[in-house]
């Protein structure tokens, strides 16, 4: 099959989208989970504070469990897997009944899987020719990762140039400080942090805390 043969099969394929599936949600909690009673916790403690979307990051042997967990109990939850570092763990988490996928940087093979389960799918990138790659698979929508540090709102404003059409979740270094400063950006769609859930609350069981970290966020 030559190029264009190609690029045309992948393009008369409609991707889903994450952003479709955010609504008015802006600021996606990145988070490490790793026993059920942290999943059922936070989850309700994130749904408390009126943010309705998470990201559950594959870095520890937990990670597919907990969205199995959080699927059937919180269906009005949006799980987000993070972390997809090879198409294994996409075929993994989809079968775990995922709604999106998140992986830190971006394969043919993942693109590939991505695809043939047609689930959504934010590869993260990181220069001009990832985001190419995106596009040749027929997806706009990108995790600008780690995004301080691969040039943070300078980089976005730059790729808004070539890339009018993509959208970005930048992820990496985003924190209280600075992540309004992203979301001002016509380019950017969300962004992924893990200053909403972090470890030592979730550690601590402090939903409560959580909670009001969410609320601060979502204004609700």
């Amino acid at each position: 099959m030559n190029l264009e043969s190609k690029l045309h099969g992948l393009r008369a394929t409609s991707p889903k989208r994450v952003s479709e599936m955010l609504g008015d949600q802006k600021v996606v909690p990145v988070v490490v989970i790793e026993n059920e009673g942290q999943a059922m916790g936070l989850a309700q403690a994130l749904l408390d504070g009126g943010i309705n979307v998470i990201e559950i990051t594959l870095r520890n042997s937990y990670g597919v469990t907990a969205i199995e967990v959080i699927k059937k109990n919180f269906p009005e939850m949006v799980v987000l897997a993070g972390t997809v570092n090879v198409a294994s763990q996409m075929l993994a988490v989809v079968e775990a009944g995922v709604d999106g996928v998140i992986s830190p940087g971006i394969t043919e093979s993942l693109l590939q899987a991505a695809q043939q389960q047609g689930v959504a799918y934010l590869p993260g990138v990181g220069t001009a020719s990832e985001v190419m790659l995106a596009l040749e698979y027929g997806l706009s929508e990108c995790k600008l990762f780690p995004a301080t540090v691969v040039g943070g709102v300078g980089a976005l404003k730059a790729f808004n140039g070539p890339f009018s059409e993509v959208q970005f979740c930048p992820t990496g270094g985003v924190s209280v400080d600075n992540y309004q400063d992203f979301l001002a950006l016509p380019n950017v769609m969300c962004v992924g942090g893990s200053w909403l859930a972090p470890s030592k609350l979730v550690a601590a069981e402090d939903w409560a805390a959580i909670s009001a970290l969410c609320k601060a966020v979502s204004g609700k």
